[in-house]
Order: structure tokens, then C-alpha cells, then sequence
């Protein structure tokens, strides 16, 4: 495999929304992702390519000193090949090079596999959001980095 990773472009859109849709139940909607690349100026999104195909994402948002994970995710066949890894470490490489400190996200309570990851990663538990995700009020846990 010939992985390539890359800062992505409102022209991955539909790459991405491909991953969002397999990868989620309550995926964002495609005019959500357009706004992130076209209005919110903190945003930024790498993707992840097997042969100019997108099989990953990731989003962050930087805001003054602090890097907020959005949402990074692998297609369902190419998991458990350290793409996400990959791609998260990358992301904490450019949040760093962009004067981000810290770095956070929210993550389903049930979600070991991601958690254990970002553990990996140096996350440590910040807190819990109740009834964070609506599809199924699971809770969110929150995790943060210093980097």
C-alpha cells in the first residue's frame, strides 16, 4: 500500500463525506463539512490517500493556543493498520508548528478502541459531557493532551 497524507481541499469533499458516512451514525451533513473548509477560518483537514483514494480523515480546529480535534476517522477496511495513528500524530505535529499547547476532543464512552489510542498518544481523561451524542444520549468523554 502507497498511503499519502496531505492537507485536504473543499475538492476532497466528497472523499471525506464518504468516509463520514461509513464511519458514523450521526455523520455530519455535507453542508457542514463545506462550511468548515469555506467560513471557518480555524479549520483545517488532513486526509489520508491509498492511491488518490481518500480512506481518512481528520479536522481540527485552532483557536489561539489550543488545537480542537473535530473528527478524524479511517474507512471501515482499512482500520487496525495504524492509519489513524498516523494521521492523529500528524495532526498533533501540525497543531504544534502552528503554536497550539494543547490539544482536545470528545469521545463516545464506549469507544475503547479510539480511547485507547489517544491514551497512547499521551491523552489523559479531562471530564465527561452527559448525553453528548443525540442519536443515542451516550456520554462524551473529554480528553486532552499537552504537547
Amino acid at each position: 500500500m502507497d498511503y499519502q497524507l496531505r492537507k485536504a481541499t473543499l475538492a476532497d469533499l466528497d472523499g471525506i463525506m464518504e468516509v463520514e458516512l461509513k464511519s458514523f451514525s450521526l455523520p455530519w451533513s455535507r453542508d457542514a463539512f463545506y462550511n468548515e473548509f469555506v467560513k471557518n477560518h480555524f479549520a483545517v483537514y488532513f486526509v489520508i490517500e491509498d492511491r488518490d483514494k481518500i480512506i481518512g480523515y481528520c479536522g481540527v480546529w485552532l483557536v489561539v493556543d489550543e488545537a480542537h480535534i473535530t473528527n478524524i476517522a479511517i474507512l471501515p477496511e482499512y482500520r487496525g493498520k495504524k492509519l489513524g495513528e498516523l494521521l492523529l500524530r500528524s495532526m498533533m505535529d501540525f497543531s504544534i508548528k502552528s503554536g497550539a499547547r494543547s490539544m482536545t476532543l470528545e469521545v463516545r464512552v464506549s469507544n475503547t478502541i479510539a480511547q485507547s489510542l489517544y491514551k497512547k498518544l499521551g491523552f489523559f481523561e479531562g471530564g465527561v459531557r452527559k448525553s453528548y451524542y443525540s442519536d443515542n444520549q451516550e456520554d462524551a468523554l473529554v480528553m486532552w493532551v499537552n504537547l
